[in-house]
């Protein structure tokens, strides 16, 4: 089993929503691979990227430009997105 190191970093980030958020990221070192978990202050909302270890910006901004792209996503009571209504899956295929 592999040597597991991880720690906090506080990146203060600008949303167009509130302009003084800030993100928490966490990063684990798992082998050869780096797991980065940005998480967002306020709404507590997370995303995770993985990468090689040699290259943490990358990873770390990975993660970064997921969670700005999941709260970038405000979904209705209805579970629209904003890119208007679910298309319905008809037919023999699996809407994913």
């Amino acid at each position: 089993m592999g040597v597991v190191v991880g720690f906090l970093v506080f990146l203060p980030l600008l949303r167009h929503d509130h302009p003084m958020s800030e993100i928490y990221i966490e990063m684990q070192r798992k082998g050869a691979y780096l797991k980065v978990t940005a998480i967002d202050a306020d709404t507590a909302e997370e995303a995770t990227a993985m990468g090689p270890v040699n290259d943490p910006e990358g990873v770390k901004r990975l993660a970064v430009l997921k969670l700005k792209n999941k709260l970038g996503q405000g979904i209705d009571q209805h579970g629209n997105g904003p890119g208007g209504p679910k298309p319905s899956s008809s037919g023999r295929g699996t809407l994913v």
